[in-house]
């Protein structure tokens, strides 16, 4: 994939709104890999038929996956040392 085929994590949020009753694009997440801290909307998704994983938008790494399995959304947020949301 180039520079160019992810989108902002903001089009994230449809599919995190059916698991997290809050707007999770504007959670704070700090980078496993690289210590960046930032909102999820500033992350780089990509997305095909698989599902979609989310990278840092500093070092690229993966900080979040999800993926739609007979009816069960399946999500991998290793990446991330800690996620913040606003309740």
């Amino acid at each position: 994939m180039t520079e160019m085929d992810y989108l902002d994590g903001n089009a994230a949020a449809g599919l995190l709104s059916e698991v997290f009753s809050v707007d999770v694009t504007s959670a704070r997440g700090k980078c496993a890999h690289c210590g960046d801290v930032s909102v999820i909307a500033q992350a780089h998704l990509y997305t095909d038929d698989h599902g979609m994983v989310l990278r840092c938008r500093i070092c690229g790494d993966v900080i979040a996956r999800a993926s739609e399995r007979a009816g069960r959304l399946c999500l991998d947020l290793r990446g991330l040392d800690w996620l913040e949301l606003e309740v």
